[in-house]
Parts: C-alpha cells; sequence; structure tokens
C-alpha cells in the first residue's frame, strides 16, 4: 500500500512517515562528528535522534510496512553502542566536577586514578562504535530507510485520520506509565488512601534506593519511552498537552539524576573492589546528600500523580487533540 508523503500531514501514515523522516535525518546529521570524537555533544544528539528513531519505528509498527534492517531489534543494538559510549562522558563530567571540588588530597588522588580507568574503557567503547558505524548491520539500516522513505509502503492502518485515532495510539504507553509500580514506592496503603511516607532521615532514603531503586529505573525509562512517544505528536495538540510532556520529562530528569548517582557509587565501588564509603568517604557523603535532596524533589512529583483528578486530567488531554 502507498500513500502520498508530499501533503500536509493528516493520516496515521502521514504521521509515521514525518517522524521517521525527522529522526533519520537527525541521526545521519552527526555521524560525521560522531567519528572524530570531538564534541560529546554530537554523540548526545546521535544517540537520542537514534533512540527517537526507534520510537517512530516501533510506535508505528502497525501502520507502517519497513523492511527487515530498519526494525527495532536492529535499532536497538546500534542504539546501545552510542549509549554506552555516552553513558561513560556522563560519567567522565561528573567525575572531572568532583576532582575540582574541595575534596580531600587522598580523593583527590584516586579520583584521578578512576579518570585514567574511565579514559580506558572509554577508548574500548568509542572504538565498538567506530565499529559499528562501519559494519554491515548499520550500513543496511542507512540504505534500506533511504530506500523506504523514497517508495514507502504501508499497512491498511496507515490511510486512517490522525485526528480519530491519535487517542488510541497513545493511551496504552499512558497507562502503562501510570500503573507503574514505581509510583508507589516509599508510600503505605491506608484504607482506600495512597499515603506517601513523608520526612524520611537520609538514611531511610538510602535504604529504600538500595531496595527499590530498579522500579524507580524502570519507571523513568518509561517515563522516557511515552515522553518520545507525545513528541511525536506536539503539533495536533495544545498547550495542556506541552504541560503533560513536561511534567513526564520532569519524572524522567529526576529520577535519571538519581540513578546517574547510584551507577557512579556501583562504578567506583567496582574500581576500586570496595565500598565507596571506604574510599571515598567526603565523595560518599555529597552523593548521598544530593540523592536525598532528588528524593524530595520527586514526591510531590510522586504526590499529584497519585491523585485521581491529575491521571484523570492527563486522559482527557490525550482523548482531546485538536
Amino acid at each position: 500500500m502507498t500513500l502520498a508523503t508530499n501533503r500536509k500531514v493528516e493520516t496515521l501514515g502521514n504521521c509515521a512517515y514525518a517522524a521517521i523522516e525527522k529522526h533519520f535525518k537527525k541521526t545521519l546529521k552527526w555521524e560525521t562528528a560522531v567519528k572524530k570524537d570531538k564534541d560529546p555533544e554530537a554523540l548526545h544528539q546521535m544517540r537520542v535522534g537514534m533512540r527517537r528513531l526507534r520510537t517512530a519505528t516501533t510506535r508505528f509498527s502497525s501502520v507502517v510496512d519497513l523492511p527487515k534492517y530498519a526494525g527495532d531489534k536492529n535499532i536497538g543494538k546500534i542504539a546501545r553502542r552510542l549509549g554506552n559510549l555516552r553513558d561513560l562522558d556522563v560519567l567522565k563530567e561528573t567525575l572531572k566536577n568532583f576532582e575540582q571540588s574541595d575534596l580531600p588530597r587522598k580523593e583527590q588522588e584516586s579520583l584521578k586514578t578512576a579518570l585514567d580507568v574511565l579514559e580506558k574503557q572509554r577508548e574500548e567503547a568509542l572504538a565498538e562504535v567506530k565499529s559499528t558505524l562501519k559494519s554491515e548491520r548499520y550500513k543496511a539500516l542507512k540504505q534500506t530507510l533511504k530506500e523506504w522513505l523514497d517508495e514507502p509502503s504501508y499497512h491498511l492502518l496507515a490511510s486512517l485520520p490522525i485526528q480519530k485515532v491519535l487517542p488510541d495510539l497513545l493511551l496504552p504507553e499512558v497507562s502503562i506509565f501510570l500503573l507503574h509500580p514505581g509510583w508507589l514506592i516509599g508510600t503505605q496503603v491506608e484504607g482506600a488512601e495512597i499515603v506517601i511516607s513523608k520526612n524520611w532521615k537520609a538514611q531511610k532514603v538510602e535504604q529504600e534506593l538500595a531496595t527499590n531503586g530498579e522500579n524507580l529505573h524502570s519507571l523513568r525509562k518509561q517515563a522516557k519511552r511515552l515522553r518520545y512517544q507525545m513528541e511525536l505528536f506536539t503539533d495536533l495538540y495544545g498547550e495542556s498537552y506541552n504541560v503533560c510532556i513536561a511534567q513526564v520529562k520532569s519524572v524522567q530528569e529526576i529520577l535519571g539524576a538519581i540513578q546517574d548517582s547510584v551507577v557512579l557509587v556501583e562504578w567506583l565501588a567496582d574500581v576500586f573492589q570496595s565500598e565507596i564509603q571506604s574510599q571515598f568517604p567526603t565523595l560518599a557523603n555529597l552523593l548521598a546528600e544530593n540523592r536525598y535532596q532528588l528524593w524530595q524533589q520527586w514526591q510531590p512529583l510522586q504526590q499529584q500523580y497519585l491523585k485521581a483528578e491529575t491521571r484523570h486530567r492527563f486522559h482527557l488531554t490525550v482523548l482531546q487533540p485538536t
């Protein structure tokens, strides 16, 4: 099945084409700069482009008839290689910032050792990225997507008017987000009410993160998936929709910052084969304090999304494209 792609986006097929084209072009735009490895921002942008391309191809899988090499599995493998290198860049930036802080001399020296280890890991990850961008897998992805964009093919759903079916496309992802068990971390059920446990000391927060940190990280990933999907359709909604996206982004960013701190602690413990408290007592306290402050920022968002009216308003917004 074929559709015209040069008119205003008004069907599911047109919308899918526009999203795939946009994020494919963004991914290609940064490829040369990533290979040169001069600017970390290029890697960040290409990784985001690849992730959004993956969102577009998977969320529209029932709409577009894509070639095998443009499938979720292939894009996911390439995106993970970019992600591994980007994660090390974020870690490096964090360590550099601490290196310039008022840490004791002994901890400063240990940080230098950690940065040396990180640099070696980054060299390996960069080699993998360059190898990936030269691989037949990546070349096949580019070639098949270029061919598809020249002569796109679709499934029957592609002809449906976007305004009529857009809520059906978005609401399943919204429901997964709102029903995620991560919202209940640090709460108690009293009767029919969900009550957030407040006034916790830092040690209690650390215990909760040690026990349920993976659940929060999972909620963060779902927030990212929902945000990427919603951002495909900003032109088809009003301001209340943008407010919803901003709130989802806040959930993603706060929980992401908590996860980054946890990852840093685990990475340092692995490098030095010891608990971070023994090798970096001052740094460990700074990181714990940072996680505690992030927890204080998280709880108001958590409280908001546990309210029935917030969830109802979110659904109503999605149900009413302009």
